[in-house]
């Protein structure tokens, strides 16, 4: 999945770290910002982002340009994946330490669906640059800015001179395909690839048929070596050559070959979500933010983005900017979006449950 995702953060928190591991010393360090209760509207709005590469992109391509076309000034912060918490603490207390912030789908269906609206309603749809987006990207609340994907990753050395996976069926397949194995020590993402292993087309994943999921699973389960619970792992894992083939958030495929790691990509099959510029509800920078969001969704902006890493630019026309090389990398590169599974953000809401304590239950069996 370019996050690491995440509904993954609905359940479990660390989603895919994105990159923030790439590119050795892109680190960024993260601006503090005390708040006041009830802030007054003021020349400076506060970004919760994914920090690391993407504080570093954000602050070259969009901050900085910002401020200096507006003088608003903005700020990026990193907090941990998907803080739905910490958002609505702030709404019900007033005091914001963030204006807008970067989350999925899942955490705005988190922050939106039980009654109380913890975001402001965005109002951009008939804006020129924003209604070019896919309206896949979008809903009331969030625009979409960013597509992260799940992939299946392999060792290219481990397949020399021999056929490499290209599909879940290829890693099910033990015969054919043979070399040690890694998947998520999670349900989310791990059924999808069971199902799509056991045959069952994109279309027609959701809602997951759980029984079937699971004897996929049972298919594979002594073939699977080492179950993993962070990028960190996967991407260690990779770089050393611990796994031949494992489920990844395509960030850590990327950051391990960009630190010289022999691995492939395969784009077939990837399970992909989209991360939003959401705004909190009650905000006295609004407006602010909303200019700011129009600002980031020009398609030359999104398309700069791929001098850092290989974005998942939600602007079609950015890839009229983008580099052959770097687009084939990107999450929303036609061919690679159009072989994608879209994660069904409400299914998981609904199911998160049963489907987390069948997957515990079954993981110790």
């Amino acid at each position: 999945m370019n996050k690491p995702s995440a509904r993954d953060q609905i359940a479990q928190p660390g989603r895919r770290s994105a990159i923030k591991t790439a590119l050795a010393g892109a680190a960024v360090a993260a601006f503090p910002f005390i708040s006041t209760p009830s802030r007054a509207a003021n020349k400076r709005i506060v970004v919760r982002d994914d920090g690391g590469i993407y504080t570093k992109a954000y602050g070259a391509v969009f901050y900085r340009p910002f401020t200096e076309k507006t003088g608003i000034e903005v700020v990026g912060v990193q907090a941990n994946a998907e803080p739905t918490a910490q958002i609505k603490s702030m709404v019900e207390t007033g005091s914001y330490t963030w204006d807008m912030a970067k989350i999925s789908q899942p955490a705005i269906l988190l922050l939106t669906g039980g009654g109380k609206e913890y975001l402001e309603r965005h109002g951009l749809e008939a804006d020129p640059m924003v209604a070019k987006i896919p309206p896949e990207y979008m809903s009331l609340y969030g625009v979409g800015t960013n597509i992260y994907t799940t992939v299946l990753a392999y060792r290219t050395d481990a397949f020399k001179g021999r056929k490499a996976p290209a599909s879940w069926a290829d890693m099910w397949n033990v015969k054919d395909f043979p070399g040690r194995r890694g998947l998520r020590k999670y349900p989310f993402d791990t059924l999808e690839e069971a199902l799509m292993a056991d045959g069952v087309p994109t279309s027609q994943v959701y809602p997951c048929n759980l029984d079937r999921g699971f004897a996929s699973l049972d298919k594979i389960a002594k073939h699977v070596d080492v179950w993993w619970t962070t990028g960190a792992q996967v991407e260690q894992m990779l770089g050393s050559g611990e796994v031949a083939m494992v489920s990844t958030w395509v960030s850590r495929a990327q950051s391990a070959i960009a630190n010289g790691a022999p691995v492939g990509i395969v784009w077939n099959q990837n399970i992909w979500g989209c991360d939003n510029w959401s705004i909190l509800k009650g905000t006295p920078n609004a407006d602010a933010c909303r200019e700011f969001i129009k600002f980031a969704s020009d398609p030359k902006r999104q398309a700069a983005l791929t001098e850092y890493f290989p974005a998942g630019v939600t602007q079609p026309e950015a890839f009229n900017f983008i580099k052959p090389e770097i687009a084939k990398n990107c999450p929303t590169y036609p061919a690679n979006i159009k072989s994608g599974l879209h994660i069904d953000a409400k299914y998981w809401q609904a199911n998160q449950s049963v489907a987390l304590e069948r997957f515990n239950r079954w993981i110790l069996s």
